[in-house]
């Protein structure tokens, strides 16, 4: 999908500054090309990759900025990198980032605070003739309250919620209508105020959209909130269910999860309103078991999901759970994220009741039997409430079902890089 930080950046770029975008994802880097300087956005699975890219413009004398989550989580490790780091929300500070590259006194730090998000603006530009997902990407709101102890967000945001300007959003999308035929609210939490979504809500009717979202399941047993999302056009939500045992739920402060009538009454209301679900699942939490696995693909297959992710614990940088296991001594890499030897799918920490590689086999096992064809025709039957969405479920679970082999072992760098990192002096 289009990298919405990017289009970001770009927006807050003065018209006199000439711009260049490359993603590493899909096309080569011309690291030769005359540059005056480098912007790179990191996030933790990224870093490895990030790190060798900017040795390459460093080796040439270009210099580097690194800013995004984990700079903003790890900055002592990221500033040995690059010569500037932006922290935080880079809006209220890449106006002096730019103006400091112009006289040549860039600064090691900029610490950016919370942003007024009236003075986010989007430049797409960049994304010209680049093949990415006809998927329209915007942003309502930014951060999430909950406590969850894997979660970055709560770190990054401190637990804070922010709903943007209902214009704004509604003129970005109007100025998208007719280039995108599914939209995607990148929000970390939709229903992080849900007053102010429902405040949102009906602004959206008009534009006769169809959309998606992510958003705690709290707020699906709010009848209200459930119809006014339907009316404006949602069809579609991410939910992080995590766990079915509610010990696990407990440990992770994720108690909200259990409320009400909990998961089946939640999914009651979205179904009832046509809004299909997108269900993630972690594993490796102290009262997971080898039965842990097949209950939720069971779960999951009953409540017939859209599409369902069942991937192992990750302890990212800066979380609360990435402090308590290195408190108790359980991680098995210093930096699992910048460690040559790690692989995607391995996980980085010691569980507890399972191995890390009975994780690994039964997170992998967990897909194979979601994703298995009488699996996905069953599904099929009750995702047909939209055509649009009906019509991309085949392929979309058929995409899913190939990535199970296909990132198994995945380097997190490019193997193929001979190096060496440079770092700063």
């Amino acid at each position: 999908m289009e990298p919405l930080p990017i289009a970001t950046l770009a927006g807050l770029t003065p018209a006199d500054v000439s711009l260049r975008f490359y993603d590493d994802r899909m096309e080569r880097i011309p690291y030769d090309e005359p540059t005056d300087a480098v912007a790179i956005p990191v996030e933790t699975y990224t870093a490895a990759r990030a790190y060798q890219i900017a040795s390459e413009y460093r080796r040439r004398d270009v210099p580097v900025i690194m800013g995004g989550f984990h700079p903003t989580l790890v900055p002592d490790e990221v500033s040995r990198y690059c010569e500037a780091m932006v922290l935080g929300e880079a809006e209220g500070v890449w106006a002096e980032v730019i103006d400091d590259l112009r006289h040549g006194t860039l600064k090691r730090i900029y610490r950016g605070k919370r942003t007024d998000l009236s003075r986010v603006v989007v430049d797409r530009s960049l994304f010209q003739g680049k093949r990415y997902l006809p998927i329209g990407l915007v942003e309502t709101g930014r951060g999430c309250r909950f406590p969850c102890e894997f979660c970055a967000i709560q770190s990054f945001f401190e637990r804070s919620y922010r709903r943007r300007d209902i214009g704004a959003v509604v003129k970005e999308l109007e100025s998208l209508q007719g280039q995108k035929k599914l939209f995607f609210f990148v929000d970390d939490n939709f229903a992080g105020d849900i007053q102010a979504g429902k405040e949102l809500l009906p602004a959206l009717e008009p534009l006769k959209l169809r959309w998606i979202t992510q958003m705690s399941i709290n707020a699906a047993h709010d009848e209200d909130f459930v119809r006014r999302l339907a009316r404006s056009g949602c069809r579609g939500v991410l939910i992080g269910f995590e766990s079915l045992n509610p010990d696990n739920l407990r440990r992770m402060n994720k108690r909200f999860n259990t409320m009400k009538a909990g998961y089946a009454g939640a999914l009651a209301n979205l179904r009832r309103h046509g809004i299909a679900v997108y269900g993630t699942f972690v594993f490796g939490y102290e009262h997971d078991n080898r039965d842990s696995f097949d209950e939720a693909v069971d779960f999951a297959m009953a409540q017939d999901m859209y599409i369902a992710a069942f991937n192992h614990l990750t302890p990212f940088p800066g979380t609360p759970l990435y402090a308590r296991l290195q408190e108790e001594g359980r991680l098995r890499y210093d930096a699992w994220w910048r460690d040559p030897r790690y692989r995607y799918n391995e996980v980085p920490f010691t569980p507890g009741p399972l191995s890390p590689q009975e994780i690994t086999d039964g997170c992998v096992a967990a897909r194979q039997r979601f994703y298995s064809w009488p699996s996905i025709l069953k599904r099929s039957l009750r995702n047909c409430s939209d055509f649009f969405m009906l019509r991309n479920y085949l392929p979309i679970n058929a995409l899913h079902r190939g990535d199970i082999s296909r990132r198994n072992g995945y380097p997190l760098g490019d193997e193929a890089w001979s190096g060496p990192l440079l770092e700063v002096a």
